[in-house]
C-alpha cells in the first residue's frame, strides 16, 4: 500500500487534491482511499487530507501516520507544522516553493516546484488566495511515478470544479518545472 499525507490550508484545495490523486490512481486500475481530517475549519487554517493506494482492497481507515510520500501545499506550515513526522526514510517530499535547502530532509526523495506562480499564470485563485492544488499533483507526478500524469490529468480534467482546461494546463506546467533535489 502506498499512502500520501497533503498538508495545506483551508482554501488551497488540499482535499481536492487528495480526491483527485484517488481518481488518477482509479483510472490506473488501483485500488484508492482518500480522506479529510479538518482542525478549525477556516480559510487559511492547516488542513490535512490523506490517499492510499493499493492493488488491492483497502480495509484501513485510519489517518495515515507513515506515509511514503508527504505533499506540502504551503511551504509556510513547516516552520509550524512537522510535516515530515512519520514520513518513511526514503519517503517522497513535493514542496510548494523554490528549490533550496530544507533542514533534516537530505534522506528524502525532493521536489521543489512553484505551484504558486503557476497557479496564479493560469487563473487559479487569486494572488491572495492562489490555488495550487492541481499543480502540486503535477509535481507528485514527476516526482514519484506512482500515478502517471495522463491519469492525473484526465481525474483533474473530470473533478476539477471549475477552470478545467486551466486546471489541466497547471498539472502538465508544474510536472515540467518540478526541480528534484
Amino acid at each position: 500500500m502506498y499512502e500520501i499525507r497533503f498538508h495545506g490550508r483551508g482554501g488551497q484545495g488540499a482535499v481536492t487534491a487528495s480526491k483527485i490523486l484517488a481518481m488518477a490512481a482509479f483510472l490506473e486500475n488501483k485500488w484508492v482511499t482518500s480522506f479529510p481530517f479538518f482542525g478549525t475549519e477556516r480559510r487559511g487554517a492547516p488542513v490535512t487530507a490523506f490517499t492510499r493506494i493499493d492493488d488491492q482492497k483497502i480495509e484501513l481507515r485510519s489517518q495515515i501516520y507513515e506515509p511514503d510520500a508527504i505533499i506540502v501545499l504551503d511551504r509556510s506550515l513547516m516552520k509550524i507544522v512537522n510535516v515530515t513526522e512519520g514520513l518513511k526514510s526514503d519517503g517522497i517530499l513535493v514542496v510548494n516553493g523554490k528549490s533550496g535547502n530544507l533542514a533534516e530532509t537530505s534522506r528524502y526523495r525532493i521536489g521543489f516546484v512553484d505551484a504558486t506562480s503557476i497557479a496564479l499564470r493560469n487563473g487559479l485563485g487569486d494572488p491572495s488566495h492562489p490555488i495550487v492544488n492541481t499543480a502540486i499533483l503535477g509535481a507528485f507526478a514527476k516526482v514519484s511515478n506512482i500515478v502517471s500524469i495522463e491519469s492525473i490529468k484526465t481525474a483533474t480534467a473530470e473533478m476539477a470544479p471549475s477552470r478545467k482546461k486551466e486546471n489541466v494546463n497547471a498539472v502538465q506546467e508544474a510536472y515540467e518545472e518540478t526541480e528534484l533535489n
